[in-house]
């Protein structure tokens, strides 16, 4: 006779007990909230709690976004050296005509508010390369760590790293790297028979540092998002193109890419407004130097307004940046819903 397999008890799912401490202290805050909750629910009514909820999230924002924001504009018609708006004269458009009163746009020597032109010319510059370099990178180790390769979760964990760090704490390391006198890599230059490289004392060499830096902490960050746009592309269709004899250049081209385009414009807009507001790294890796090679204009504006105390100089500036990131934002977004409709 066959002979019928033992039965095995299934076992019990494993019961997780709390603290009594922790249950007690628990239901005191909730009772401790039952009575002022149920009493502003009696006040307003049921429909309107949602509001109560959202006050404070309101209240921040007020306080600390729109009524600077506002407070922004009106410093920017005014002048004076006094914060205390009753102190200000108003001067109308004044701000802004002189930081357009140029000869040329083309040299800025030639324009009032020649440091301003400087900044916006070095912001562009940095911008281009900037934008340009992490797009690229962030798609090229996206591209990587999307394949099945060994340790790829460590990967991941190693080029996420460098975003949790503060912008602060970068430069400070990449400083210490850098540094003519006592740096890192300096010594490491003089230890194999080289000279030193004054790489923050040189226009040049300080303007590759800061775009490397940048790069190099935000990168991560970029990545991560292209790469869930990755992994959102269906498989089938890389192997639907392989049946049909496409190699792996016209999978990248034909489908990774114009499915990945949604994504990369999120990428696009996010890393080009960060780069455009580039100032704590710069201004503790280099603080504008040397001279004003790397004076980008978020910096110009700090110094004008915390410096110089040209309060309303330093609002019209930010006005104006405020303008220039609104169309560039509106026009990627314009340019991706043609291509979407096309």
């Amino acid at each position: 006779m066959e002979t019928l397999p033992p039965i095995v008890p299934k076992k019990k799912p494993r019961k997780f007990s709390t603290s009594p401490i922790l249950t007690a202290i628990f239901s005191f805050l909730m009772n401790l909230m039952e009575f002022p909750a149920s009493l502003t629910q009696r006040v307003i009514g049921v429909k309107r709690m949602g509001y109560f909820f959202l006050m404070p999230n309101l209240l921040i924002f007020g306080i600390f976004i729109l009524f600077p924001m506002l407070l922004n504009f009106y410093f920017g018609f005014t002048t004076g050296d006094s914060i205390l708006l009753q102190n200000r004269e108003w001067v109308g458009t004044a701000n802004l005509e002189r930081i357009f009163d140029c000869e040329t746009f083309l040299d800025h020597n030639t324009c009032a508010e020649d440091l301003f032109w400087r900044g916006m010319g070095n912001t562009a510059r940095f911008v281009i390369w900037q934008v340009g370099m992490m797009v690229l990178i962030s798609l090229i180790t996206a591209l990587a760590l999307n394949r099945d390769i060994a340790g790829r979760a460590f990967f991941r964990s190693i080029f996420f790293y460098p975003v949790l760090l503060s912008p602060v704490v970068v430069a400070l390391i990449w400083k210490w790297i850098l540094q003519h006198q006592h740096g890192l890599l300096n010594a490491l230059l003089v230890g194999i028979g080289m000279e030193k490289i004054p790489f923050l004392l040189d226009a040049q060499w300080a303007q590759f540092w800061v775009i490397f830096v940048s790069v190099w902490a935000q990168m991560g960050f970029y990545t991560l998002i292209l790469l869930a746009g990755l992994q959102a592309i269906p498989a089938d269709l890389y192997e639907a193109a392989a049946i049909d004899g496409a190699d792996a250049i016209q999978g990248f081209f034909k489908i990774t890419l114009p499915l990945l385009m949604p994504t990369m414009v999120v990428v696009l807009v996010l890393s080009l407004i960060r780069a455009v507001q580039i100032f704590d790294q710069v201004f503790v890796l280099t603080n504008g130097g040397p001279g004003t090679a790397t004076l980008y204009i978020v910096q110009y504006i700090y110094r004008t307004g915390f410096e110089h105390r040209r309060y309303g100089m330093a609002a019209a500036a930010s006005l104006v940046l405020a303008v220039v990131l609104m169309v560039l934002t509106i026009g990627q977004l314009a340019i991706n819903r043609e291509k979407e409709a096309a």
